[in-house]
């Protein structure tokens, strides 16, 4: 850590006030112009002022270390982000935990180990079965019911609900507990009511075991088109008299993938959660160290493919997750501020769990 800069009895010796060193450097000296010949007065204004240029470059040196030093520590504070209109929270580092929340939507994405904050949310979508994903899932039951709150709804993909029905059952008897909830196996093409103006609907990922992502969607109704030219009153006629006047809109609000590499781009049917206003997606891999070859190996991301992909992306910001734990934060946001000029919409990234090189 870097010792703060407003306080001159904290520095350390080598970036001490110059009065606490080199009081010369506060007189007022006489000054002989230096006439080329070599002379001394000469040569001591010449190291003088080189000596102060030194000592300067060191404080200069400081500021800009410190700097660093308070945008790393508030990278590694910050809880969430804001995008678009939403509070997004939650953790994910790849391989340990993963579990995204929108408080304002009253759902989390993943599980991971639990947060205490996802105990809250209602509406919990499963992506798969890797443990990093859904082992906190007993938990997240457990202190529900601890705390009295009413059973949730877990989402599920259709091939791992029976597992998951078994899982509950192990942890029911050995923790003798009753785990309530509502499971839903939820596949691609099918559409859940979460409340009368919210909808989700999942797409398919590809992972190394079934995955598949989940689109939120707002509901609206939106006047037909053959009605638009009609004021008020008639409308109001037609309503009453029956006439169905309304269509029903969806509008893609929210996605996520889960873990997943680049194929779910060109998916077709994904269309809605490119087009979505956020799209939360991961970014396992940033570097050279680890390629496209080895990221598609593992069923992930990385970030050259977001890249190549880029034209595709149709959201108004793009929230990456899931970075592998090799990573710093400043490792993080050198890699997006690469990204962002190669995309149109806004790229923001979850860093909480991730550690900084300060």
């Amino acid at each position: 850590m870097l010792t703060s800069l407003s306080n001159p009895r904290l520095l350390p010796s080598h970036i001490l006030p110059f009065d606490q060193r080199h009081p010369v450097l506060h007189r007022s000296p006489s000054i002989t112009a230096y006439d080329g010949s070599g002379s001394r007065d000469g040569d001591r204004f010449r190291a003088l002022s080189l000596k102060r240029s030194g000592f300067l470059s060191v404080i200069d040196r400081a500021m800009e270390e410190e700097e660093e030093y308070r945008k790393a520590r508030a990278e590694v504070q910050r809880k969430g982000v804001d995008v678009e209109g939403y509070s997004i929270e939650g953790i994910s580092v790849g391989g340990h935990e993963t579990c995204v929340m929108v408080p304002s939507l009253n759902v989390a994405f993943d599980i991971g180990r639990c947060p205490s904050k996802a105990v809250h949310q209602d509406f919990l979508f499963i992506t798969h079965a890797h443990l990093d994903h859904i082992g906190g899932l007993p938990m997240y039951l457990a202190t529900r019911g601890l705390y009295n709150l009413k059973p949730p709804t877990v989402f599920v993909p259709p091939c791992i609900k029976e597992d998951v029905v078994n899982l509950l059952e192990i942890h029911r008897r050995m923790s003798q507990v009753e785990l309530k909830l509502d499971l839903v196996a939820l596949g691609p093409g099918e559409t859940y009511e979460i409340r009368n103006n919210l909808v989700a609907r999942p797409f398919r990922t590809h992972h190394v075991i079934p995955s598949q992502g989940y689109v939120i969607y707002s509901v609206r109704n939106k006047l037909k088109k053959q009605y638009a030219h009609l004021k008020g009153p008639q409308i109001k006629k037609l309503k009453l008299s029956g006439v169905e006047i309304t269509d029903i809109v969806l509008s893609p609000e929210v996605a996520f993938t889960g873990d997943t590499n680049s194929d779910f781009i060109l998916e077709p049917r994904n269309a809605d959660a490119l087009r979505a206003k956020i799209l939360i997606t991961e970014a396992t891999f940033l570097d050279d160290e680890n390629d496209i070859e080895h990221a598609r190996e593992h069923g992930h991301l990385h970030l050259l493919e977001i890249m190549e992909h880029a034209q595709w992306f149709r959201n108004k910001a793009i929230l990456l997750t899931h970075f592998s734990s090799r990573y710093k934060i400043e490792d993080i946001r050198q890699a997006v501020s690469k990204l962002q000029p190669k995309l149109s919409p806004k790229v923001v990234a979850l860093t909480e769990g991730f550690r900084s090189a300060y």
